[in-house]
């Protein structure tokens, strides 16, 4: 997932499939649209178990960042998304399951947003 995604099931869903068992995440209504930078549910594992919140999402863009994408990688180096990944035991306190029902990619050959989901149905993952 990039830059758009959709999360269009109720908290009880959520809830069920991710065994959460403390929700805070207030009302949640379906969200078509989520885009970076905006609230969207996580679930979160907490000292008291798994908890449904919100929380902005999005890739955080560091001066680094924003320097490499100009120029190609390099071999070896560590980009932005292994950052992110938390591969290192302090980083895995930070991670989170997003659930989503269907996630976009733009495409400028095909016009713009190419939709992915599990099946047409687009089931809860």
């Amino acid at each position: 997932m990039c830059n758009l995604y959709s999360m269009t099931k109720n908290q009880a869903a959520i809830r069920n499939l991710f065994k959460v068992e403390r929700d805070s995440a207030g009302n949640l209504p379906s969200m078509p649209g989520n885009f970076p930078d905006y609230a969207a549910p996580i679930v979160r594992k907490t000292a008291d178990g798994r908890e449904l919140a919100l929380a902005r999402w999005g890739m955080p863009s560091s001066q680094l960042g924003q320097a490499t994408r100009k120029r190609p990688a390099k071999a070896g180096g560590e980009g932005q998304a292994n950052r992110l990944r938390g591969l290192t035991p302090e980083g895995a306190g930070h991670r989170c399951i997003v659930p989503f029902t269907s996630f976009s990619e733009f495409n400028k050959e095909a016009g713009g947003d190419i939709w992915f989901a599990l099946d047409e149905t687009r089931p809860l993952a």
